[in-house]
C-alpha cells in the first residue's frame, strides 16, 4: 500500500520554488555567470521540499517513523503531553531530509498543543522542552496512546500541523511539515517494543519504530 497525498513536491514549497525560479531566470537573462548561485539555491529548495510516496507497512501494532532522519535518543522519559511515563524515540532531521511529517499509527486525535519557544539546535536535549513545538496525542484503534511532537530547530522557523482534535489519522497519512531542519519526538507506551537504536537512519512511513 502506498500513500500519495499530493504531487511529489510538497505544496508548502511551491511559493519558495516559484520565487527562486523567477529570480534565477531573471538574473540568467542579464548575466548567466551571476545566476549560478541562484540556480544552486533553486536546486536546494527543490530537493528540500520533495515529498515522495511511501510504502506503508501493514503489520499489526506497528508504530511508524513520523519523519526522515537519524535516531538520536531512545530512553524512558516523561510524556508531558499525555501525562504518563513513556519510551521516547527522537529523530533528528537535517536540511537534506524529507520534512513532510506522517502519522505513526492509526487512531483518533485526542489533543493538539502548540508551544512557542526558542530555536536552539534540535540535536540538543533541551530542544524538546525549550524550542517551538507542536504535540499531537493519538489514541490508537486498540486503545493505546502515541504522542508525536514536531520540534523546531536552529534553522526551522515554521511548524505546520494540519490535524485537529477528534480527527481520524491513518498510519502514513501526511499531517504536517517543518521547514528547514528540526526533529520529531515520539512517546510510546512502556510496553512497546522498540525496533530502532541510536544512530539508525529512518524514513517516514516505511521504517517501523516500535511494536505495540
Amino acid at each position: 500500500m502506498k500513500n500519495y497525498p499530493h504531487p511529489i513536491i510538497a505544496r508548502e514549497g511551491w511559493p519558495f520554488l516559484a520565487i527562486a525560479l523567477v529570480l534565477a531566470i531573471a538574473v540568467t537573462a542579464w548575466c548567466a555567470t551571476w545566476s549560478i548561485p541562484l540556480w544552486i539555491i533553486f536546486i536546494f529548495v527543490l530537493q528540500f521540499f520533495r515529498d515522495p510516496a511511501r510504502e506503508i507497512p501493514q503489520e499489526a501494532g506497528a508504530v511508524l517513523s513520523a519523519c526522515d532522519g537519524r535516531v538520536i535518543k531512545v530512553e524512558r522519559a516523561r510524556d508531558p503531553y499525555g501525562e504518563r511515563d513513556a519510551i521516547l524515540v527522537s529523530v533528528f532531521m537535517n536540511v537534506f531530509n524529507v520534512h513532510s511529517n506522517r502519522s505513526p499509527a492509526d487512531g483518533t486525535v485526542q489533543k493538539v498543543q502548540y508551544f512557542p519557544g526558542k530555536f536552539v539546535n534540535a540535536d540538543l536535549d533541551k530542544a524538546s522542552t525549550e524550542n517551538e513545538r507542536n504535540a499531537v496525542v493519538l489514541k490508537t484503534n486498540d486503545g493505546q496512546m502515541v504522542t508525536f511532537v514536531q520540534v523546531a530547530g536552529l534553522i526551522a522557523r515554521r511548524i505546520l500541523c494540519y490535524t485537529k482534535v477528534g480527527e481520524q489519522l491513518a498510519r502514513g497519512q501526511r499531517y504536517g511539515f517543518i521547514r528547514f531542519g528540526s526533529r520529531v519526538d515520539v512517546y510510546l507506551p512502556l510496553t512497546a517494543t522498540v525496533k530502532v537504536a541510536i544512530g539508525d537512519k529512518v524514513s517516514a512511513t516505511t521504517t517501523i519504530l516500535a511494536k505495540l
